[in-house]
């Protein structure tokens, strides 16, 4: 599995961005998918994370300092992930990541990511 995130930038506090993570080679709507990020001299961590589509639906994970302002989708006809962030703070300057869970589930725990893109930058100013 080959994953393209795009969509970072620059952009003031209190601005948007939406994040999207194109995934190719093989379909990825049986995996749990996720975002991370990782700033300067920072850990990487878990932002966000959406599980597969089950005849429950799928259920969505968000760390404390983005909840109610991030919003992660899924289009698995697409086979891309997204990530809207609204309201973004200077806080939130990070590279993110997109990556592909090895289960159904998700976990915070890095090993238990499969796959991974590259990596874009978002900035932002205060």
């Amino acid at each position: 599995v080959q994953l393209q995130a795009s969509g970072g930038g620059l952009v003031q506090a209190g601005g948007s961005l939406r994040l999207s993570c194109a995934a190719s080679g093989r379909t990825i709507s049986n995996n749990g998918l996720g975002w991370f990020r990782q700033a300067p001299g920072k850990e990487r961590e878990l932002v966000s994370a959406i599980t597969a589509m089950s005849w429950r639906g799928s259920s969505s994970y968000y760390a404390a300092s983005v909840e109610g302002r991030f919003t992660i989708s899924r289009d698995n006809a697409k086979n891309t992930l997204y990530l809207q962030m609204n309201s973004l703070k200077p806080e939130d300057t990070a590279v993110y990541s997109c990556a592909v869970s090895r289960y159904s589930a998700v976990t915070s725990r890095l090993e238990d990511w499969q796959y991974w893109g590259q990596g874009t930058q978002v900035t932002v100013s205060s």
